[in-house]
């Protein structure tokens, strides 16, 4: 028996259509701003703008954690849960001692935030059960801690030490603090996955769990590393949420996991796993902001951002699906010309 020679299968075709929707959302930014640009010209001010990215870090932040764990083939429900809880541990933190570094409130937000992720990855991998399941029940449980310590009390600016509220406004070069530290997230995330053999086999994890095993890649490690790194990363969120805003109660972050998993699959990152990237993610993170904030210069009901997060998210998993159909027949083709 030998193998007929064929031409190359579309094997690149997952690979082509994420780009395409990577380059689909630039267009729509690009539009959208035009469109609240030419209706309102403040849109386009100096602090618009600068609102606008000082959001998209905070939601860039937790979209490249999230990225990480839905490329394993999982979810993380639990990253606004997180948020809050390390915005308040930091907050409490700085209201005791107001002398702390912003780089160590950094680190104690990323171990709050890792705790909760290790918990979520044990629980997963070791406790065999679905992460859906998991993290729905950390969303809760999480929350249900912050409300108990905070008690109904919530901490306010002027209880915060001036220099942390400072970096939250602060700016090197024109640029925020903020988006350089949602930058700096993101490159090295970024180069992780696809520069390093950790990176790629967390791919080979999402693409088929099983082969992954076979091939002796550790899943269990990687597993709790993943949904490590969204906690972590939820923690420095809660940081840069509390730099950001300067009040902090029980119930911050509340629903922002719907933002997170729409950036994730809006950006391209497969809900099946084993594709996408996390520059895809922060330009679905920036991508949602641009809109809530655009519907709010346009004096659009804000119930609409839901619809049009909740719309987002069902195209965004259709067009993932069509495209493994498509990807899986190409493949039985190809299988069929050998003989």
């Amino acid at each position: 028996m030998t193998a007929v020679e064929l031409p190359a299968p579309r094997r690149n075709t997952l690979g082509v259509v994420l780009r395409a929707r990577e380059l689909g959302i630039v267009i729509a930014l690009g539009l959208l701003v035009a469109v609240t640009a030419i209706s309102n010209p403040r849109f386009l001010s100096g602090q618009s703008i600068r609102d606008i990215l000082l959001n998209t870090a905070i939601l860039a932040v937790l979209a490249v954690g999230q990225a990480v764990v839905v490329i394993t083939r999982n979810i993380d429900l639990s990253v606004g849960s997180v948020l809050g809880l390390s915005a308040f541990t930091v907050g409490t933190l700085l209201q005791n001692n107001p002398g702390t570094p912003v780089v160590l409130a950094l680190l104690v937000g990323a171990a709050v935030g890792g705790v909760c992720g290790v918990l979520n990855g044990v629980l997963v991998r070791y406790g065999r059960i679905p992460a859906l399941v998991v993290t729905l029940g950390t969303l809760y449980v999480v929350r249900g801690v912050t409300y108990f310590w905070a008690g109904g009390s919530q901490i306010n600016a002027d209880e915060l030490p001036p220099g942390f509220l400072d970096f939250g406004n602060a700016t090197l070069l024109g640029v925020p603090y903020l988006v350089l530290i949602a930058l700096l997230v993101l490159v090295v995330t970024a180069v992780v996955l696809r520069n390093y053999r950790t990176g790629r086999e967390l791919y080979a994890m999402g693409s088929s769990p099983q082969a992954a095993q076979l091939a002796g890649i550790p899943v269990g490690r990687r597993t709790v590393g993943a949904f490590l790194v969204s906690g972590a990363l939820a923690g420095v969120a809660g940081v840069l949420f509390a730099a950001r805003f300067g009040t902090i109660d029980a119930a911050a972050g509340t629903g922002l996991e719907l933002n997170v998993v729409a950036a994730v699959v809006v950006g391209g990152v497969a809900v099946f796993g084993g594709s996408g990237t996390v520059w895809g993610a922060a330009l679905g993170a920036l991508l949602l902001t641009t809109i809530g904030s655009a519907l709010a210069v346009l004096e659009i009901n804000q119930f609409w951002q839901q619809a049009i997060v909740g719309g987002l998210i069902l195209l965004a998993i259709g067009a993932d699906r069509l495209v493994a159909v498509r990807v899986a027949t190409g493949l039985k083709k190809r299988g069929s010309h050998v003989s």
